[in-house]
């Protein structure tokens, strides 16, 4: 048996994996591709996203984008509008920065906790 501590999404994971028949190069795949694919995923949002993302607060449906990439907003100035249970609700930018991104749009469906638009 070996054990490997695995990150995904943020969450460290420790596992512990037991060989099968012909163990050795079954475990030795798995040992590569965990330890690979965190790096590779942790440094292509930093370059492509701003620092402060802005979660869906609820499942629903993106009606109107507000917002554009470059532009400067303030603390609770609207980014989008999302339509849940026959409500719009306005989705607000949470500090004062510029638009990095927008990950969504008009029409798009949404769930709790994507990531909808981020700011530097």
């Amino acid at each position: 048996m070996k054990t490997y501590t695995i990150t995904v999404n943020g969450n460290v994971y420790d596992v512990t994996v037991e060989a099968g028949e012909g163990g050795a190069p079954v475990a030795t795949p798995k040992a590569a591709a965990p330890k690979a694919a965190p790096a590779a995923k942790a440094a292509a949002p930093a370059g492509a996203q701003g620092g402060v993302k802005v979660n869906a607060p609820m499942p629903g449906k993106i009606l109107a984008v507000k917002a554009s990439a470059g532009q400067a907003v303030k603390k609770g100035d609207v980014l989008l509008i999302l339509e849940a249970m026959k409500m719009e609700n306005e989705v607000v930018a949470p500090q004062d920065g510029t638009v990095a991104s927008i990950n969504v749009s008009e029409g798009a469906s949404v769930e709790s906790g994507d990531v909808l638009a981020t700011l530097n």
